[in-house]
């Protein structure tokens, strides 16, 4: 992952471990040791070997000495090493591993609940000198169009750090590598690999955001073109950003603690540096999403008021289409009983029934004649005068 180009250069490795660490509550906290005493062995049984742990190291100095295996023998060669740090990534991990790493490092159950069970909004809880981080990582899918989201616990004690994955996002390798490379940094010790860790969560952000800048534009295209389908890709977007809101907005509040902390746990420098970095990106970032959320929530309006408009510019057009056909329904039904007049006289006098009293009036074909005339001519008139002809 690339620097960020406003971060001042590492200190030297050799620099000194920032003391913002909290000492445990005299209730909670185990023995003191002196500093070249052993860690004691862990009560519970050691765990399996499992695929869950994607790297563990052990770091002297900001330098990897050890690249354990197992779970086990990680805790072993910390042990082994009284001024090490130990790094564990653990994607999905089992729940004896959890109990495991809670034995031998004191984390809190809560905590390790939390870290099974997932689903947690970001957050940052404290347990004696445990700090225990809940975020939630994006990324944005091209093929699908869609945003992603991923949970990442992580444990932060005195000489450990353990990131827990229930995602593919973030590329914890990449923010190994980088710290590898730079171990003045990561003498600094756990806090400087979290704030590392914290970095590729929020610069992970950016992606999405131009990601979904993108869809917000081609939506405004596909609104005023009358798609049909955009309405449901308005709605689907919209999900995503209050996922994304909710991702983003407690990790302000986050910072902004830890950044409260800075004289109280005598953060070093560098590191104070590279929070408020940090802090300022994140605060970028939801700003964005905040403006994106509104954005969507404009375009739906004038989605409904374009759809309207085109439901009712049919209905007029219907409306009008009907009212045309009425008119011609008028004439036809008007010229019908103009003709039907004479009809009905012709087949009257054209039934020759012996007994019929015109048929020997020497009258009789004038009147009728004249008869149908009248008649045709009335219904005319008062047809003309209704505008039905």
């Amino acid at each position: 992952m690339p620097e960020h180009p406003h971060r001042r250069p590492s200190p030297p490795s050799g620099a000194k471990r920032s003391g913002w660490r909290r000492p445990a509550s005299p209730a909670a906290a185990p023995p003191s040791l002196p500093p070249s005493a052993p860690r004691p062995a862990p009560a519970a049984p050691n765990p399996p070997d499992h695929r869950s742990v994607i790297d563990s190291a052990v770091y002297r100095d900001g330098r990897r000495v050890a690249s354990p295996a197992t779970l086990a023998e990680t805790f072993r060669q910390l042990r082994e090493e009284p001024d090490g740090m130990a790094w564990i990534g653990l994607h999905r991990p089992t729940e004896p591993e959890l109990h495991s790493l809670a034995t031998e490092f004191n984390l809190h159950e809560l905590a390790v609940e939390d870290a099974l069970e997932a689903h947690q909004r970001p957050k940052l809880e404290r347990y004696g000198d445990t700090l225990f981080v809940v975020l939630r990582a994006a990324r944005y899918l091209d093929a699908q169009e869609e945003v992603e989201f991923a949970e990442l616990h992580v444990f932060v004690g005195p000489d450990f750090l353990i990131t827990v994955r229930h995602g593919s996002a973030p590329d914890l390798s990449a923010v190994r590598r980088r710290m590898e490379a730079n171990p003045g940094l990561l003498s600094l010790g756990p806090e400087a690999a979290l704030y590392a860790i914290l970095d590729a969560v929020v610069d992970g952000y950016a992606p999405v955001v131009e990601g979904v800048q993108t869809d917000i534009d081609e939506i405004e295209t596909e609104v005023f073109r009358g798609d049909p389908a955009v309405s449901r890709r308005i709605y689907e977007l919209s999900r995503e950003m209050v996922e994304f809101q909710r991702a983003t907005r407690p990790l302000v509040g986050m910072l902004h603690g830890l950044m409260a902390g800075f004289a109280k746990y005598g953060t070093d420098e560098e590191l104070q540096r590279y929070l408020r970095d940090v802090a300022d990106h994140v605060t970028h970032t939801s700003e964005r999403v905040d403006g994106f959320r509104q954005a969507l929530t404009e375009i739906l309006t004038v989605n409904a008021t374009l759809v309207s408009q085109q439901q009712n510019a049919e209905m007029r057009a219907l409306a009008e289409a009907g009212f045309e056909q009425n008119e011609e329904i008028k004439k036809i039904s008007s010229w019908a009983a103009i003709l039907f007049a004479p009809t009905l006289v012709g087949t009257i006098y054209g039934m020759n029934f012996e007994t019929m009293p015109e048929l020997k009036w020497a009258a009789g074909y004038p009147f009728a004649i004249l008869l149908m005339a009248v008649v045709c001519t009335s219904l005319y008139v008062i047809f003309k005068k209704r505008d039905w002809l």
